[in-house]
């Protein structure tokens, strides 16, 4: 028997320090290999840890909401090997590290290098499952996670079974790859659905029939975590309360400082009749291409963008102050400005221009998911070239954006609101929007920006225009 100890892993991109959110565990409980021990904040998002050894927990090194350098030891595991020590070494900034998980080819008896954030590295070999694999509790095969995880591998036709750890907080719902990968893109939180299938299985009647009852709130990215969760009212007469500021808040105001006091930013309006776009959402949604998507008006928006940044390249740029060069994107990595209860995060489509417009939908389906479980990767953070921030679903109308730091420019999607507006010289209602556009003035000039913003709104009072280019 040994004491093991397991340090901070660097979880990707860097990253210094996090804070310990949540013990999964307490002094004396069991734990396999890769059961999640703790949940931390870094600077980027909230990551789940698995512990890479086996035994029994004697002791939590480092209390809940203390934030700890990386290479900190954070608990303590006895375990059967007889040679205490550090299985994690201590660590580098900058170099994301190795955690040890299974290996299955080998029958679990070895183990094999897995970046910790990244998942395992992929090989040719196919995994089978171990024998005797029927009888014990198999898990889903997760999509991929903040931490690396050994799931045990089940048959294909096998159901997800329910298990509970009410101490650690974890319930998995009984429910078959397919319906999980439903209720993911529709944005549902399993635990929510009413099952009616045998054993208590959520079928995929289920999950459709409880979107279309609403039960599961259907708000935008940026709407869908508001960052105000985090503050309780104040009554009058209480005294003043003081939070620290840390994590993704910390990280957030760094980042706009930063960019406010480093780029020139300049912000142009306009406000745009969008009737032929909102008529468009409402019938892609009755279109077989988005079944199960969520489609809204800020889908539309992503896609002008897409469309008018191949037309005016330069507002998907960046300003490189050493080399003193402008440096063109090839591709429009397409942020979205995510309000969450731990502060803003701008998660980014890779390549979105690329994408046809279900594909791009479901790729905002799968942003506003995962930004809501507060599980966005600092990876699908990194190397954006163009922000939306959707303003409107707080029901505001437009406002001054600060540049994402990295990045040319960034577009305020303001509320759509039924207005009176002229048309052949007639007064009628119609659906109009304003959007803002801050861009950086060293490398994008006024007309530049000027007819990056035209083009957009162009296409959205008439999005039956993209299709001439």
């Amino acid at each position: 028997m040994g004491i093991q100890q397991f340090r901070l892993p660097d979880v990707g991109e860097g990253l210094v320090e996090a804070e310990i959110v949540s013990w999964k565990v307490k002094p004396g409980d069991a734990v396999k290999l890769n059961d999640t021990v703790v949940e931390i904040e870094t600077a980027k998002s909230l990551v789940e840890l698995p512990v890479p050894f086996a035994g029994t927990v004697t002791e939590l090194l480092v209390p809940e909401g203390e934030t700890v350098p990386v290479g900190t030891p954070i608990i303590a595991v006895e375990t059967a090997d007889a040679t205490p020590g550090d299985l994690t070494p201590p660590v580098t900034s900058g170099t994301p590290k190795e955690d040890l998980v299974p290996d299955i080819e080998n029958g679990g008896t070895g183990r094999t290098a897995v970046l910790v954030g990244y998942g395992p590295r992929t090989t040719e070999a196919k995994r089978r499952p171990r024998k005797g694999a029927a009888s014990a509790a198999p898990q889903a095969v997760p999509t991929p996670a903040p931490v690396a995880a050994a799931p045990t591998p089940v048959p294909a036709s096998a159901p997800t079974p329910v298990v509970a750890d009410v101490a650690a907080g974890n319930v998995h719902v009984l429910a078959k790859p397919p319906v999980r990968k439903l209720a993911k893109d529709l944005g549902i939180d399993l635990s929510t659905v009413t099952p009616t299938g045998a054993g208590g299985v959520v079928t995929r009647a289920d999950v459709e029939n409880h979107a279309a009852t609403g039960a599961q709130a259907a708000g935008a990215v940026a709407g869908a975590a508001s960052a105000a969760a985090q503050y309780a009212p104040v009554r009058s007469g209480q005294g003043d309360t003081r939070i620290p500021v840390k994590g993704v808040q910390k990280a957030m105001a760094q980042a706009m400082v930063a960019s406010a006091f480093t780029a020139p930013h300049v912000t142009e309006w306009i406000t745009v009749d969008v009737t032929a776009t909102m008529d468009l959402v409402e019938r892609l949604k009755q279109d077989k291409a988005f079944r199960d998507l969520r489609v809204s008006p800020l889908l539309i928006v992503a896609k002008a963008v897409t469309l008018a940044a191949r037309r005016t390249p330069i507002v998907n740029a960046a300003w490189d102050e050493q080399a003193q060069e402008i440096v063109l994107k090839g591709a429009v990595n397409l942020g979205i400005a995510a309000a969450t209860p731990r502060g803003l995060i701008v998660p980014n489509i890779k390549g979105a221009e690329s994408l046809t417009l279900p594909e791009l939908c479901r790729a905002l389906n799968d942003l506003v998911a995962t930004a809501r479980e507060g599980k966005t990767q600092p990876a699908d953070q990194a190397g954006g070239s163009f922000t939306i921030t959707n303003v409107g679903v707080f029901g505001v109308d437009a406002g001054t954006p600060i540049i994402n730091p990295g990045e040319a420019a960034i577009l305020a999607f303001g509320a759509v609101r039924k207005q009176p507006w002229v048309v052949d010289d007639q007064i009628v209602p119609r659906w109009i929007t304003t959007l803002a556009l801050s861009f950086d003035h060293r490398l994008i000039d006024g007309e530049k920006g000027s007819i990056f913003l035209a083009d957009v709104a162009s296409i959205l009072e008439d999005p039956a225009r993209a299709l001439m280019f």
